[in-house]
């Protein structure tokens, strides 16, 4: 009888056990990042990492371009493997693009972490990252489209403002420069212009200042992460959206998503960047992405506008993931409450 008890105790224990092992998080997956974490600002003559975390980089000219463009700016240049590196149509495998990240966080001679391109792939290293090492080792990192998810999942699972800015194959004109260095060497709190030619100009969805914490990037990635573990929480959040080549059908699919996730009810207000080559292939038989646009924000009653000078343009800001702004839906200006660096 007592053996009859020992067994059944003993197989409660392993079933607990074993439970418990099921649900364990491993700590490089721990969301809970106590403060925020701002990386010090880049000065010259700090040390610029070159990388690809997503699609291959088939032009070997653009990378020494990009390297001049830094060189630029006073910083020394290194390059990751990763732009050599070929895997269908990554640079790389995920575990080798995971592990260069993870290293050249961990390199105490790296100031600034650059991608060189997006594409595809950011989604398949996220449980990759050493996020405990990443919070440890701050550092700029900068990039867009396929970078959202880099941005915003280190955000969320280290407190590090991160950087929506021009990859190394986008343009670095004297524009999108100037804006950079406010932000990022000259830690200003930078009020975030229009563009500087006269078809730059903003429509307003809804009128009104709103203040929260900035987070978005590229709709199609965003709305991807649904329900991934790797998005920040909406609650009064001042999200940003771009988009390129995507039709409104689908535009419209995707902010049905957020809406339906929750998402866009919670916001305190909403910046969309320019959308670029999605337009409707038959126009007559659909929407434009303006009117999709409107359908879902107007309802919300948040302060918003479209035009804010970030996507896949020539004149692109810095825009720092994690960072506490104001947005005017009247001016069409964001303003930085804070510092975005140290």
């Amino acid at each position: 009888m007592n053996s009859r008890r020992n067994f059944v105790k003993n197989t409660a224990l392993l079933s607990s056990l074993a439970l418990l092992e099921q649900s364990f998080t491993p700590l490089n997956e721990l969301v809970n990042p106590t403060t925020k974490i701002k990386a010090k600002r880049l000065k010259p003559g700090d040390t610029i990492a070159i990388t690809s975390p997503a699609g291959a980089v088939w032009d070997d000219a653009q990378i020494e371009k990009f390297s001049g463009i830094l060189k630029g700016f006073g910083f020394n240049v290194v390059f990751g493997n990763t732009l050599k590196l070929k895997a269908g149509y990554f640079a790389g495998t995920d575990e080798e693009r995971a592990k260069e990240l993870n290293e050249l966080f961990a390199n105490k001679n790296i100031n600034g972490i650059f991608c060189m391109k997006g594409g595809w792939g950011c989604a398949r290293i996220l449980d990759k990252l050493d996020y405990k090492l990443i919070s440890q080792n701050p550092k700029i990192l900068i990039g867009f489209s396929d970078i959202t998810t880099l941005l915003n999942a280190i955000y969320l699972k280290t407190g590090l403002i991160t950087f929506h800015g021009p990859v190394g194959n986008s343009g670095w004109n004297d524009w999108t420069s100037s804006v950079f260095k406010s932000v990022v060497m000259n830690a200003e709190k930078t009020i975030f212009p229009l563009g500087p030619s006269d078809e730059d100009k903003i429509s307003t969805f809804n009128k009104g200042v709103a203040e929260g914490t900035l987070v978005g990037g590229n709709l199609t990635v965003i709305s991807s992460l649904i329900g991934s573990g790797y998005l920040p929480d909406w609650k009064g959040k001042i999200l940003f959206l771009e988009e390129t080549k995507e039709e409104p059908y689908r535009i419209d699919r995707m902010m049905t998503q957020l809406k339906l996730a929750g998402a866009l009810k919670q916001l305190s207000g909403i910046a969309i960047g320019k959308f670029v080559k999605c337009e409707a292939e038959e126009p007559l038989k659909a929407f434009t992405f303006m009117q999709v646009l409107e359908q879902h924000i107007k309802p919300l009653n948040i302060p918003s506008f479209y035009g804010l000078m970030t996507g896949h343009i020539e004149n692109k800001l810095t825009l720092p993931v994690g960072a506490e702004v104001s947005l005017d839906a009247d001016t069409g200006t964001i303003k930085l409450n804070e510092t975005a660096v140290s």
